[in-house]
């Protein structure tokens, strides 16, 4: 009996671990079982393969493209110039263009006409043309002119009542001699403008040492007198017998030997300034270039100021030939007169030759001209106020 009860509970005892069993392991009983799913950690990102190098390109088969144009596709690694070093392989990105810097800041007018003030560097980026002969002057697309950035400011600019009698005084043939032109730049007063002719050595660093000095710049063109050749300018002189496109050559070889200049002012031109048909192009291309123009005075009935005033061109022509004879008495009666047409029409303007003479007895005119009640000011002043008259 006691055997058969032992029996009992082990067959017992089976039934009950083959239940549990069943329970836990469905097998293929199709029963749902519940799982608590665990995620694995999430893999270590494989580094990336070394870069490499694009494979060449079959023989004859490299297209040149025009600048800003591609081929889409696979970007190939950029190539060294012949002979360096391979370059290093960039990223490629879209090209943004930068934003235009900010104008250059004119110089306000100074507090005396007379006094230091320093103008604005030379050149102006957006006031350059490249062209075949070098930099020329231009409008800048925001509409400044080089009359407007390369000036001398001035409070006589603008026309107002009750101003002082106001004279302008404009040296040229500057840069032809270095020792006349350092004596000018350094001993006259830096309202007096300077003209340098196109023909000087070293020309842009004088015009850097004259506006440095304070003194607006201008440009000095040869053009034909009565009797030419046997008085001849120089081998650029524009000339009467030329077509309009053949003197424009010329003229924009002499624009570019310098820059920084204000204008232009002319060297000799009796026959060439009354002639209308060929100085109407040349003022025109002045104008069109936003630069101003000052006739020196010499040459009678000048077409210039008939076609300045139809183009609505900066113009002034000189009222006075200070040194036209170079003594100290010749000198003294023209700055009179230089004088005495200032106090009549409210402003003059008066031309002298680079000469050691005139600048020393400028220079001690000039320095006497404020204790007579008069105010020296630069060429552009002078012409911008004749013209609100």
């Amino acid at each position: 009996m006691k055997a058969l009860t032992v029996t009992a509970s082990i067959v017992l005892s089976v039934l009950l671990l083959c239940i549990a069993w069943l329970a836990f392991f469905p097998g293929d009983a199709g029963d749902p079982v519940v799982t608590v799913a665990v995620a694995p950690p999430p893999p270590k990102p494989a580094a990336p393969p070394p870069p490499q190098a694009a494979p060449p390109a079959p023989s004859g088969s490299q297209i040149e493209l025009p600048p800003g144009f591609g081929i889409a596709g696979p970007k190939a690694q950029p190539q060294s110039a012949p002979g360096g070093p391979a370059a290093a392989p960039q990223q490629q990105t879209a090209a943004v263009p930068s934003a235009p810097g900010p104008p250059p800041a004119l110089p306000p007018p100074p507090e005396t006409e007379t006094a230091s003030i320093t103008l604005v560097q030379v050149p102006v980026a957006e006031l350059i043309e490249d062209s075949q002969y070098g930099p020329l002057p231009k409008v800048a697309p925001d509409g400044r002119r080089p009359i407007d950035v390369y000036a001398r400011p001035s409070r006589y600019a603008v026309k107002a009542a009750g101003q002082p009698p106001r004279i302008a005084v404009l040296i040229d043939g500057m840069g032809l001699s270095d020792g006349v032109t350092a004596e000018a730049i350094k001993g006259l007063p830096a309202p007096v403008s300077v003209a340098y002719g196109a023909y000087g050595r070293n020309l842009q660093d004088w015009v850097t040492k004259a506006r440095a000095a304070g003194h607006e710049v201008l440009l000095q063109i040869p053009l034909e007198p009565m009797d030419y050749p046997t008085n001849d300018p120089g081998p650029h002189t524009l000339l009467t017998t030329l077509p309009p496109e053949e003197n424009m050559k010329r003229l924009q070889w002499l624009m570019s030997r310098f820059t920084g200049y204000v204008g232009v002012t002319n060297q000799m031109g009796a026959k060439f300034e009354t002639t209308q048909d060929a100085f109407l192009p040349v003022l025109e291309e002045v104008k069109a270039r936003g630069l101003l123009f000052v006739d020196d005075g010499t040459t009678q009935n000048s077409a210039g100021g008939q076609i300045a005033g139809t183009i609505g061109l900066d113009y002034a022509a000189a009222d006075v030939q200070i040194d036209a004879v170079s003594s100290p008495e010749s000198i003294a009666k023209a700055l009179s007169r230089l004088e005495a047409l200032s106090k009549e029409r409210g402003s003059a303007i008066g031309v002298a030759s680079a000469k050691s003479a005139t600048i020393k007895q400028l220079a001690q005119w000039a320095g006497q001209l404020q204790g007579k009640g008069f105010v020296l000011i630069p060429v552009s002043a002078a012409i911008r106020s004749q013209r609100q008259s």
